[in-house]
């Protein structure tokens, strides 16, 4: 239930509040929203009697917010940043059949992207948005109704859909060795491409392989992709996902740097706010890649 209208701020008032607080002062905030200064004060003194609490310490020479005005602010401009994006969202969706969905850049851009026109196909009223990630973030702060994750069921308070184990390839590029080495250990002889993510993903692999490893030095990368093209360089042995390092394989660009079968190393969810659970594009969207994963 939306709280009684006396408890509601306008607009302009939160406009003003928040461009004091990020500019530091009223001319500056009236030239930010092309306001006059007395204007910026107006706004500012209604918003203050409206709630009853000081908001402006204006003993000093430089406008600043009180500790309660601050904290108020911060409030108001992710507010205000989700009333924009959601402004810009209907416009460019006007039946409303869109949703965001937060990516890992591998994942997303190689083995998802290339298969979202056959989503698209076949929901042309629904729009999937992409933005990228690395980590687990707080869907509260964030514009993502939902995401992909990488791991184990890790991430709080989000409903989980499996998609997939994260299968990996040791590979290198083709002159930073004769060939194929003969078991696990002598990959320890080559430097190690490491993902800043996931630094532990080497020790993981040669665990399952029986290999004693520690505190495993080497180059680290922010992403997938950054550490694929430093293999791709001869900078050292990458673990790549299993649909990245095929392609990467089969353009010559890479090459095994041990025969075997790809090893597991986590699995792929898809994860969402349980709030989100009924929203309409999120509801087909996991029935759709259901069907993918099914046909994969």
């Amino acid at each position: 239930m939306i709280a009684p209208r006396r408890f509601l701020p306008s607009i302009p008032s939160l406009l003003a509040l928040e461009a004091v607080d990020r500019l530091g002062s009223a001319s500056a905030a009236a030239e930010d929203l092309s306001l006059t200064q007395s204007a910026i004060s107006r706004q500012l003194k209604q918003l203050e009697e409206q709630m009853g609490v000081d908001l402006i310490a204006r003993d000093q020479m430089r406008m600043q917010l009180t500790p309660a005005g601050a904290g108020f602010a911060k409030e108001a401009r992710a507010i205000l940043t989700r009333l924009a994006q959601a402004s810009v969202k209907l416009r460019a969706n006007p039946d409303g059949g869109s949703f965001t969905l937060s990516i890992l850049p591998s994942f997303g851009l190689h083995w998802l992207a290339p298969r979202l026109k056959d989503f698209a196909a076949a929901h042309p009223g629904i729009t999937v948005n992409l933005h990228t990630h690395n980590l687990p973030f707080s869907f509260d702060a964030g514009t993502a109704q939902a995401a992909i994750h990488y791991g184990t069921r890790d991430w709080p308070g989000v409903e989980y859909l499996p998609l997939m184990p994260k299968h990996v390839l040791p590979v290198c590029a083709p002159g930073l060795m004769d060939g194929p080495v003969s078991s696990p250990a002598e990959l320890l002889d080559y430097p190690l491409l490491h993902l800043e993510t996931h630094p532990d993903c080497w020790e993981q692999w040669f665990h399952l392989h029986d290999v004693p490893a520690a505190k495993l030095r080497g180059m680290l990368f922010d992403q997938s992709s950054a550490m694929t093209q430093g293999a791709v360089h001869g900078l050292g042995v990458a673990l790549l996902p299993d649909f990245l390092a095929e392609n990467e394989i089969a353009q010559g660009r890479l090459a095994l740097a041990m025969e075997g079968a790809a090893v597991s190393l986590g699995e792929y969810f898809l994860v969402w706010p349980a709030d989100q659970a009924e929203e309409y594009p999120l509801i087909k969207f996991r029935e759709w890649l259901l069907l993918q994963l099914e046909e994969k």
